[in-house]
């Protein structure tokens, strides 16, 4: 073993990949994640000791720890290869402390892209672990256990057992909540739209109704459109002014995480945590024929546009040489980050443009081809020229009316050879040769009734949309916070929308009353600034801590004292028991909601209620559903059967076994957590599923 370098990593994926590449004088492990971390028994936080947190080896990974020092001892050299960010940072520095290893010692390496060139290259540039990244990611750990460990015995204690809350969590229910209400309360308002056909006597065309004596038209009622009509049916039509131009359209820029978890959501109908899972796969690596394991992407957890000198000559290279010269524009394309990104990372992108989707489509999985085809087609886009249309508008006077006809036609694609995301730019209205003072003919109108639309329900996209422009959370703890709150049955999806349960008005109406500090936008955007500046130097990772819990510690001990007990009534399911013939209630359990009769202890009637659960089902990828056996006991299985035969009796995460490969599940324990473990009985791999939410 002598003059043999241990690298350490993250997961057992990104190790196997690592090996392949280094080759001999090198040895790869995997910490699987923490290796430490606080306490799931007691809060674990010396709050009279300036918070200092009270970190334990996590449940499980003794031998594994034990295993990693051993080998430290054995090698000339360590190396922490964890993820490039503060979790990562902290996990090496959790890993560097458990070593032994000097502070001052130059153990840390990172890299962006998973592929030998990146890696052979960090190895050489190795540096101390980065300290305020740790404390960005200690004060946001400790805050986040401070507000879930002490909100959660309030709501089981006022409201119900089970629940919790948490400094993310309950602001994004709550957000879900007041669009909620905005929508009960909205008022639909009548409208009309008038368009016409008209004609130069040669060739038609369309024009809408757009301005009454040069200010822009609302008709209200259809008495004013059947005016309207009748006036334009009697006036002369007059073209007044005429603008022909050309309009650029520059591509969108490659995807951050958000904008990925918003794409294919909606292209892809992909959740984000089915999203995250899929990229992870492709940037630790796959096997990808005689090339070997090589990482695909980029790291997946970034919020910077900024893209590597070398990968970008690359791309204008591979444009010129397949869609021609005029496809790459004159200089390369450069995005601005928005205001508070971390420029840390690159944004996410295919690791080499030259590995197209379809040549390795073969070796990848149907969720993996598609969004790693996705993210190509984004990439190489936002490197190509703009997409070029000819624009024609047409003002036409009729009496005092006046009405406007547009057209937009694609005169050279652009970047939408490879991704065309805005369909919406081309308007395929032909307008003819005319001329200002020309007459035109009325063919015919057709008039339409309208009603304004409340704003519209969050989709999945939509919501890290507003996630992200408010500055709520990070996009790489999205995933896991819209998990929370769907299990924790504060909303709902509904046709893909996420709804409110009356269980997460009542809980957000009792958080914004008696912590109004710390439900509210401002204050989490405010939250994660601060823990930015942690990570630059600039502010003090206790101070911030104490400066939160102080008045939160006020509040929260006015609100044990004074929060009387909120009853929930059970929801109507709107069908007789089949037993009884008593109303069947829909309740809530440990795995989710069911059927129940009202005449319950008497009659102990139940009914299943197949829920998608958000997952994808390991075997096929179709969704996988919650069902009852006919003994009652929960189960979970594939949407698609009997064509597909999976099944569990426990709830599948939606990852893979790292050791075999086969589902890892859910498994409730007496303690009231959850441990994941591998559904395969010959396989002992588990870890500790962490409790205390964002």
């Amino acid at each position: 073993m002598a003059g043999t370098t241990l690298v350490i990593v993250e997961s057992a994926a990104k190790a196997k990949t690592l090996e392949k590449f280094l080759g001999k004088g090198y040895k790869v492990k995997a910490s699987v994640g923490h290796i430490k971390d606080l306490p799931k028994s007691k809060l674990g936080i010396d709050v009279e000791n300036d918070f200092t947190p009270q970190y334990i080896t996590i449940r499980g990974k003794g031998d594994l720890l034990k295993e990693i020092k051993d080998e430290s001892r054995k090698a000339s050299r360590v190396l922490l290869a964890t993820d490039p960010d503060r979790e990562g940072e902290a996990i090496a520095w959790h890993l560097q402390n458990a070593m032994k290893i000097p502070l001052e010692e130059k153990c840390r390496i990172e890299f962006n892209e998973i592929t030998k060139d990146a890696v052979k290259k960090s190895i050489k540039s190795s540096r101390q672990i980065n300290i305020d990244r740790v404390n960005a990611q200690q004060a946001r750990r400790i805050l986040d256990r401070l507000v879930g460990y002490n909100l959660s015995p309030l709501l089981w204690s006022k409201v119900r057992k089970g629940l919790s809350g948490g400094r993310v969590q309950s602001v994004v229910v709550m957000v879900i909540c007041e669009r909620e209400e905005e929508i009960k309360v909205f008022v639909p308002v009548e409208y009309w739209t008038i368009d016409t056909v008209l004609t130069d006597g040669k060739q038609k065309f369309n024009a809408r109704m757009a301005t009454l004596k040069g200010k822009k038209i609302e008709i209200g009622t259809v008495d004013e459109k059947d005016a309207i009509e009748e006036y334009l049916s009697n006036s002369e039509l007059v073209v007044e002014k005429i603008v022909r131009k050309e309009k650029r359209r520059k591509p969108n820029p490659p995807f951050v995480t958000s904008t990925l978890q918003q794409e294919a959501s909606k292209q892809l109908n992909f959740y984000s945590k089915r999203t995250m899972k899929v990229a992870q796969e492709l940037y630790e690596g796959l096997a990808i024929g005689p090339e070997g394991t090589v990482g695909l992407i980029t790291y997946l957890r970034t919020d910077s546009t900024r893209i590597a000198q070398e990968a970008q000559l690359e791309t204008l290279d591979f444009i010129k040489n397949t869609f021609g010269e005029k496809f790459a524009p004159s200089r390369p394309n450069i995005f601005s980050n928005k205001k508070g990104a971390q420029d840390a990372h690159e944004a996410i992108r295919p690791s080499s443009v030259l590995r197209l989707p379809e040549k390795v489509k073969p070796f990848l999985s149907r969720d993996q081809y598609r969004l790693y085809k996705l993210i190509w087609d984004r990439f190489v886009a936002s490197q190509m020229a703009p997409a070029v249309f000819d624009t024609s508008t047409v003002d036409i006077k009729a009496g005092i009316y006046g009405l406007k006809a547009t057209s937009s036609l694609i005169k050279f694609p652009g970047y939408k050879k490879v991704y065309d995301d805005t369909s919406e730019d081309e308007v395929k209205n032909p307008i003819p040769e005319l001329k200002e003072g020309q007459v035109l003919k009325l063919v015919e109108t057709d008039s339409q009734q309208h009603f304004t639309q409340p704003p519209p329900r969050f989709s999945e996209a939509s919501l890290v949309k507003l996630l992200e422009e408010k500055n709520i959370g990070r996009p790489s703890t999205y995933a896991p916070i819209i998990d929370t709150i769907l299990r924790r049955n504060y909303v709902e999806r509904q046709n893909k929308q996420f709804v409110p349960t009356e269980l997460g008005f009542i809980v957000t109406d009792l958080l914004k009353k008696h912590f109004a500090g710390l439900i509210d936008v401002e204050f989490t955007a405010q939250m994660e600034e601060e823990l930015d500046l942690i990570e630059e130097g600039t502010m003090d990772w206790k101070k911030v801590i104490k400066d939160f819990y102080l008045p939160f510690e006020q509040d929260l001990n006015k609100a044990m004292e004074t929060v009387e007990k909120i009853p929930i009534q059970d929801e109507e399911a709107g069908k007789d028991c089949p037993d009884c013939g008593k109303p069947l209630l829909i309740k809530h359990g440990r795995f989710g909601k069911f059927m129940a009769c009202s005449g319950f202890p008497e009659c102990r009637y139940t009914e299943s209620i197949n829920e998608d659960i958000g997952v994808a089902c390991p075997v096929c990828g179709q969704p996988v559903v919650a069902l009852k056996s006919k003994k009652g006991r929960q189960f979970y299985g594939c949407k698609g059967y009997p064509e597909c035969s999976f099944r569990s009796w426990y709830k599948p995460t939606g990852e893979k076994c790292p050791q075999c490969s086969d589902a890892m599940v859910e498994v409730p324990n007496k303690s009231g957590q959850n441990k994941i473990t591998c559904q395969n009985k010959e396989c002992k791999y588990q870890l500790v599923k962490e409790t205390d939410l964002v």
